[in-house]
């Protein structure tokens, strides 16, 4: 029981880090980045549709992100999304291919980025924390219920903390390396 515990919240743990990378990818740096775009949808004959489901989406260099739709005619409508999205893109559309270019970030527009990323890790460790805290809960509960020993029941807190620690330090890493990221010009 105390194992399911324990590898029930390192998954979840696993889940919250998962979820932040997820979250800082979608965090514009200076440098092009398909994710970006992977929240944007466009009216496809009627219904809204990711925008990688009706084009394909690809780095020509460091700075733009290129756009071949599958359909002619869905060149317009993907350059009006994209240039509606909340991301601040300016897409130009050359023949077949839209190229959106990504410019470059000032220093104020990248601490407003840093400050966003380390609102999002803050609250990746709250979901940490919040984690260990049911499973101690959980732990308490089966001593409670007399399913394992007072000792037992000392030990897998003390794993659970360590567990804590160890995703604690992930995320700080995560975030160290997002700020070089986008502090890099």
């Amino acid at each position: 029981m105390i194992a399911d515990v324990k590898k029930t919240t390192e998954q979840k743990m696993q889940k919250s880090l998962e979820a932040l990378k997820t979250d800082l990818g979608k965090v514009r740096t200076g440098r092009a980045h398909t994710g970006i775009l992977d929240h944007i949808t466009v009216d496809y004959y009627g219904s809204q549709m990711p925008l990688n489901q009706v084009a394909n989406v690809t780095l020509l260099d460091a700075r733009t992100i290129g756009i071949s739709p599958w359909e002619k005619k869905m060149g317009a409508v993907i350059e009006k999304a994209i240039r509606e999205s909340d991301l601040g893109l300016n897409p130009a559309t050359q023949g077949d291919l839209i190229r959106v270019p990504m410019p470059a970030l000032t220093e104020e527009r990248r601490r407003d980025l840093i400050k966003v990323v380390k609102g999002e890790a803050e609250n990746a460790k709250i979901a940490v924390r919040n984690l260990r805290r049911d499973a101690n809960h959980h732990l308490k509960e089966l001593l409670k219920q007399k399913e394992v020993s007072e000792d037992d029941e000392r030990r897998a807190q003390d794993e659970v903390q360590k567990l804590t620690d160890r995703f604690i330090a992930e995320i700080d890493k995560v975030l160290a390396a997002k700020e070089a990221d986008l502090m890099a010009v």
